[in-house]
């Protein structure tokens, strides 16, 4: 049987997977393990509530909300924020868990419920499989006092913007950039505390409807972006995702600046000022083989974990190292934040560029990324994509072919039901012709 949760929480389309029943369901079975601390200790638990801007967010927040309250939680709603501004609060607030609204950079149909354990940290599979297994299991009802109450926390972004401004090693005086919000969770956050900082700020993607999250703009539509730099003459641009956990930038020509190279020009800030924690940074195996080869020539060593920013934490916590993250913009600074963080991640390279003087595309020319091919297959039995003896046989193929100028790598989604084929090689002829390969053999075997 699947398990409940993926790599990000419980996902899907809302009102159909994601319904209001589940949403109250999954808070009272929340409420029962991540609030036994504070009831072992004769205590209340506490927990802080957000979501995304997206329409869905307003009844399932209402029935998290209610789940919560109704098991004997206190419950304070901090409305609509980005996901690790709720990371930040749940910790800033000593609450017992966190819970956040959000399918990210998803379609606006859909949506998705988090939880953080106590300190803003995600939670263990164990935890999460804790949570799935008490789902509509009987439980002794709180009544009079001892129902949770619930308060309107709008307090939550003054606080986030003020932990935001702290971490900045300097100001941005001089730097204009242009923001884009996705219509989501950092409409209101990011250009505000840019502003603070000392930046000219220029908008777009920041009119959030309820309907147009991620709807031609964010992190994964860099169109408007690209245009919007070039055209007003910004020094750069930020663009985040529904949620703002990530952010990838364009430079002053409007190329795109992915995590790899965002990691890159942050691991050598931070070696600098001897803020890198052990001289290493944390990246997944979808990191492009050009992250690893600059890194090597400037003396950091790289830790690869498995794809997901839960994972690359896990790594982070273990080693006690300060940087990592994913290509796909989520970024983590433990010293600040105890997630993916892309207003953060903004300012820190927003901080960079005025710091140096330097052009973001000359900070990120410390890079050369190798051409990288992604084919998303849709429509295969994603489980046996590492078990199918032509599917593997076929990988070794191509590798051997390769013969060390790139790399292939399978791996099946954690939110979405589909097979990821990435493939780097020398050319980007070279990497379309084996993707394209690939890809088919994957159809043709693991086809449902």
């Amino acid at each position: 049987m699947s398990r409940l949760f993926g790599t990000d929480g419980v996902r899907g389309m809302a009102n159909r997977e994601i319904t209001a029943e589940l949403a109250l369901g999954l808070a009272v079975a929340a409420a029962h393990v991540l609030g036994a601390p504070a009831r072992a200790a004769g205590r209340k638990p506490k927990a802080v509530v957000g979501r995304d801007p997206r329409a869905s967010g307003e009844f399932l927040a209402a029935a998290v909300i209610a789940g919560l309250a109704s098991a004997g939680v206190d419950v304070h709603d901090a409305g609509v924020l980005p996901t690790p501004a709720v990371a930040f609060l749940t910790a800033d607030m000593d609450a017992h868990f966190g819970v956040m609204l959000s399918a990210s950079h998803n379609a606006m149909p859909d949506n998705g419920i988090k939880f953080f354990a106590a300190g803003g940290h995600k939670l263990p599979d164990s935890v999460e499989d804790e949570i799935a297994a008490r789902l509509h299991q009987e439980w002794e009802r709180p009544t009079g006092a001892e129902v949770g109450r619930v308060h309107r926390n709008r307090a939550g972004q003054a606080r986030y913007v003020a932990h935001l401004l702290a971490a900045l090693p300097n100001r941005l005086d001089g730097v204009t950039v242009v923001i884009d919000g996705a219509h989501g969770a950092a409409s209101a956050v990011s250009p505000e505390v840019f502003r603070l900082a000392g930046a000219d700020v220029i908008e777009i993607g920041t009119s959030p409807d309820g309907l147009n999250i991620n709807d031609g703009y964010g992190s994964t539509h860099l169109g408007h972006l690209q245009a919007a730099v070039v055209a007003r003459g910004a020094d750069f641009g930020i663009a985040h995702d529904g949620d703002a956990d990530r952010c990838l930038a364009v430079d002053h020509t409007g190329a795109v600046v992915d995590g790899d190279q965002i990691m890159a020009i942050l691991a050598l800030a931070m070696q600098e000022r001897g803020k890198l924690a052990g001289n290493t940074l944390v990246a997944t195996v979808m990191s492009n083989l050009g992250l690893l080869q600059a890194m090597e020539r400037e003396g950091v060593d790289v830790l690869k974990t498995g794809v997901g920013d839960r994972y690359v934490l896990e790594k982070m916590r273990e080693g006690d190292f300060s940087l990592g993250g994913e290509q796909s913009g989520h970024v983590i600074l433990l010293e600040h934040g105890t997630t993916g963080d892309g207003v953060l991640t903004g300012l820190m390279l927003a901080a960079r560029v005025a710091e140096t003087g330097k052009s973001l595309a000359e900070l990120a020319a410390v890079m050369t990324r190798l051409p990288q091919v992604l084919i998303n297959v849709k429509g295969v039995d994603t489980s046996r994509v590492a078990s199918d003896e032509e599917v593997q046989a076929a990988v070794a193929r191509e590798e051997d072919e390769l013969a060390g100028s790139g790399r292939v790598l399978l791996r099946k989604s954690g939110t979405e039901p589909l097979v990821r084929v990435m493939v780097e090689a020398a050319t980007a002829e070279q990497a379309q012709a084996v993707a394209d390969r690939l890809a088919a053999v994957v159809k043709e075997r693991l086809a449902l």
